[in-house]
């Protein structure tokens, strides 16, 4: 007969971790997942390009704390409960062999995210865990001590057996009784969406945008769209923000990791700025300014006697480095011996360090995090349990907790998933830190 009840707010990542990890753990658990759309798991199926990225291939928590712009300290308690080795392990163990990739992404082998839906959906039906669609909460009345209620006047919340515990208000009138609740429903784009949390006696940092595009708006580059370098660094002028990596030319502006990372470690500054700001990009990471001139005398009297159009000494794709002679006012039967050298300077300065005008942003679908959430200084790192609230806890991005892409949100998601569920069976007294 189950005893207790565990209801989770959200049908995402860190939700379903939490909750198949807890009725496996507590098979006395009752275990309810509250999805307040139609659909399961939606971000794992789009990320990674439909692949998902599960991890990242870091064996090292130090190495790995790097990659998160806000939470770093918090998660370094907590990735010493459940880290990367740990996700691995979780998933090889049901059958989901993961790898790793160049830049240290980990993805299913099957290369389809759609094999980490059915894992997670199939170990849920396996522990009983039940699910409610459509059910959006829209308010919680907190759980009231023992020695607090003795005190109150007011009858404190009880389920019909009597037993104290949380009452969610749902959409369409409904209540649902719970003696146990984690929060996983994902951020939040505005502060006013978190007040039947700060209700509770939470506090929240202002959520903002984080791992989004840059938009630069006129700017000819666009004409480029798909055009993309493997290695290039962005910096934004004024700060002391700068990032390295993969660059991607859209239609609406500049893309790709190196954007992305960015746009993460500069959320709080670039929401100030109203996203209107100038960006440097240097398509040469190897070279500054100085050591490419250095270069260019030496490309001069290597191949003297080749046309600029057809010799790229760089290996920039074709199409950028034609469009940068022609900013440049490069002719195109120009040989690298008669360069002169007013366009020489021009394409030094270009490639070292070209300025765009960033004018708004683009959300990155896949990636889509926000920066902000619940205080994690109001939360117990080794168990996920609200240091305000007894029997509530918290996992995934409802924290002010977020990482760059490149698997590390995900991560965050099964760690505070995993330890939710652990601190939930502590309390229930079955097993301290069980095995996977």
């Amino acid at each position: 007969m189950k005893n207790k009840k565990l209801i989770i707010i959200g049908g995402g990542a860190a939700g379903f971790f939490c909750a198949v990890n807890a009725a496996r753990l507590n098979p006395s658990l009752s275990v309810l997942i509250l999805e307040k759309t139609s659909r399961l798991l939606s971000k794992v199926k789009v990320s990674g390009g439909g692949r998902c990225n599960v991890t990242h291939a870091c064996d090292s928590i130090t190495e790995m704390l790097a990659h998160y712009p806000r939470g770093a300290s918090f998660l370094k308690k907590a990735f010493h409960h459940f880290f990367t080795k740990d996700t691995i392990n979780w998933f090889e163990s049901r059958k989901v062999l993961l790898k790793a990739e160049a830049d240290g992404r980990m993805f299913p082998v099957s290369n389809d995210s759609q094999t980490i839906i059915d894992c997670l959906l199939r170990e849920a039906n396996n522990y009983g865990v039940e699910i409610m669609m459509n059910a959006a909460v829209e308010s919680i009345t907190k759980r009231l001590p023992v020695n607090e209620v003795q005190e109150m006047v007011a009858e404190p919340v009880r389920d019909e057996s009597g037993n104290e515990g949380f009452l969610l208000q749902l959409n369409n009138n409904r209540q649902l009784f719970a003696d146990y609740v984690c929060v996983a429903c994902g951020g939040y784009s505005k502060s006013a969406q978190f007040n039947w949390l700060v209700n509770l006696g939470h506090t929240i940092e202002r959520p903002v945008p984080s791992l989004f595009t840059f938009n630069i708006p006129g700017d000819p580059i666009r004409e480029l769209m798909g055009v993309s370098v493997d290695n290039a660094v962005v910096k934004i002028n004024g700060t002391k923000l700068s990032q390295q990596g993969a660059l991607l030319i859209t239609h609406w502006g500049l893309s790709g990791p190196a954007i992305l990372k960015l746009s993460a470690w500069g959320a709080r500054i670039l929401e100030e700025k109203n996203y209107a700001c100038s960006v440097q990009v240097n398509w040469l990471p190897g070279f500054n300014e100085n050591s490419l001139r250095e270069k260019m005398q030496m490309v001069r009297f290597d191949i003297a006697t080749q046309k600029i159009y057809n010799r790229n000494p760089f290996g920039l794709p074709a199409r950028l480095w034609e469009y940068f002679l022609r900013q440049c006012g490069v002719k195109e039967e120009l040989r690298w011996a008669d360069l002169p050298a007013k366009e020489q300077n021009k394409l030094i300065k270009i490639l070292c360090a070209g300025e765009f005008f960033v004018k708004g942003k683009t959300t990155f679908k896949e990636e889509f995090v926000t920066a902000g959430g619940i205080k994690v200084s109001e939360i117990d790192s080794n168990t996920m349990q609200s240091k305000i609230v007894p029997g509530l806890f918290f996992a995934g991005e409802i924290m002010d907790v977020d990482g760059v892409t490149g698997g590390f949100n995900f991560q965050h998601a099964w760690t505070s998933g995993y330890i939710a569920a652990t601190g939930i069976t502590a309390l229930e007294h079955i097993v301290s830190k069980p095995n996977n």
